[in-house]
């Protein structure tokens, strides 16, 4: 059955026959019209994982600190405005919500038109629920997650008897770095808001987002490169830049190749990588310096690194890395210059509830500490270690403070500088 065709021309009818369709495949009986391949396989899938199709199953909501953190750790955020700016304006006309989950099903962004908001409510399809297929059945999040393509999923077509008064769309959003599933968009809202063409719409939003991404990723390659520039001048042999996860950002001494596989968690040292051989691993802002253990014979690397923390010039912060590879440096922001001066002081690590003290003087405040955090490891990550937090020990960290104790980081009010800026009794 062509169900958008029919669905276009006369929706009640559609559910009608959907929902008969539903409830004799349920059944075990045989079926005049068989369900779509892409909602049969889905059902299936359901029915030998034993989801009660007459249940309506809620799963425990993330905390509202758990969602703030998936959204700041999320590369969704990146392309928020992206889905916003193709998919809200119309939406809230057509009487949809656009919803977008995370890899895991998890409902972190919900936005759209109010009454079909509240309607969604009744179904539990609010911020922090599970909309995974394997909890709450087929539906426009879940079940694009599971067969990696846009899926829409018409009235009876979800396999939980409540969610049949719903028509949804979904696409999923990966990652073009190394095609992980980041999360699904969906819209959503009412059996008779459904088009034909809700399909294909989403779908190319998904796209264009994917596309946004991409553009991301080739600006911190470019980023990369310029840091690499030096090292690799000084590179007489086989060398390549590359980043997290083995995109090449420059080479020398060796032909172009577009990714170097690396280890999933890359660490500094000696290391075995296909096409290259025995390699050394040494860190760059934003990526590695690979060089092939020939070219480093007799130049061995110390393993160790020079991190320069320079708070003495106010709005001028900057951290600078020198090492085996040369060296490179980062300006701060005014929240980055205090982690790290925090960090600098506390050698012995600090957890994310003893950040949020000594930045905020609260310690709940963990999610926004975290979220910081993981934007510092953008940069820094080869150098830092969490659990708690704080410097590698074979890292070298040197603080240059300004002349008057007054003047580290004047404006900051986090609580364990502003006693460090006070000069003891």
């Amino acid at each position: 059955m062509n169900v958008p065709q029919l669905a276009a021309v006369d929706a009640a009818r559609a559910a009608r026959v959907l929902n008969q369709v539903r409830d004799a495949r349920l059944a075990g009986r045989r079926v005049r019209v068989a369900p779509r391949p892409v909602i049969e396989q889905s059902w299936e899938r359901l029915l030998r994982s034993g989801v009660d199709p007459e249940r309506d199953v809620r799963a425990g909501l993330l905390s509202a600190d758990e969602v703030r953190r998936r959204r700041e750790e999320s590369p969704l955020r990146e392309v928020l405005p992206v889905l916003r700016e193709g998919l809200l304006s119309v939406a809230d006309v057509a009487h949809h919500i656009m919803v977008v989950a995370d890899g895991e099903g998890r409902v972190l962004w919900r936005e759209g038109c109010g009454p079909v908001l509240r309607k969604a409510d009744g179904l539990g399809f609010e911020l922090g629920a599970d909309w995974g297929e394997a909890v709450v059945g087929t539906n426009g999040v879940g079940t694009p997650a599971v067969v990696r393509r846009p899926v829409q999923v018409f009235a009876a077509e979800h396999f939980v008897r409540s969610h049949a008064a719903w028509t949804c769309a979904g696409a999923p959003i990966t990652d073009p770095r190394n095609g992980r599933l980041l999360g699904v968009v969906d819209v959503s809202g009412p059996l008779e808001t459904m088009h034909p063409a809700s399909l294909a719409w989403v779908d190319s939003v998904a796209k264009l987002a994917e596309s946004r991404l991409r553009e991301r990723h080739l600006g911190s390659l470019e980023r990369l490169r310029a840091v690499a520039a030096p090292a690799l001048a000084r590179i007489g042999g086989r060398a390549a830049a590359v980043d997290g996860e083995g995109w090449t950002a420059a080479v020398t001494g060796m032909p172009y190749t577009s990714r170097i596989a690396l280890a999933k968690s890359p660490s500094p040292g000696r290391r075995w990588l296909p096409t290259l051989g025995l390699c050394t691993l040494e860190p760059l802002a934003g990526g590695w310096l690979v060089r092939s253990v020939d070219e480093a014979a007799g130049r061995p690397s110390s393993g160790a690194s020079r991190i320069v923390l320079d708070l003495t010039r106010a709005r001028r912060w900057s951290v600078t890395v020198s090492g085996d590879a040369g060296s490179w440096s980062h300006e701060l922001s005014p929240r980055h210059a205090e982690l790290l001066y925090l960090l600098a002081a506390q050698r012995g690590g600090r957890s994310a509830a003893e950040l949020a003290l000594d930045m905020f003087g609260d310690s709940d405040r963990t999610v926004t500490v975290r979220a910081e955090m993981s934007r510092v490891r953008r940069y820094l990550g080869a150098f830092l270690e969490h659990r708690p937090y704080r410097f590698c020990e074979d890292a070298e960290v040197d603080v240059l403070l300004p002349a008057e104790p007054g003047g580290l980081l004047p404006h900051s009010t986090a609580p364990a500088v502003v006693r460090n800026r006070t000069p003891s009794p």
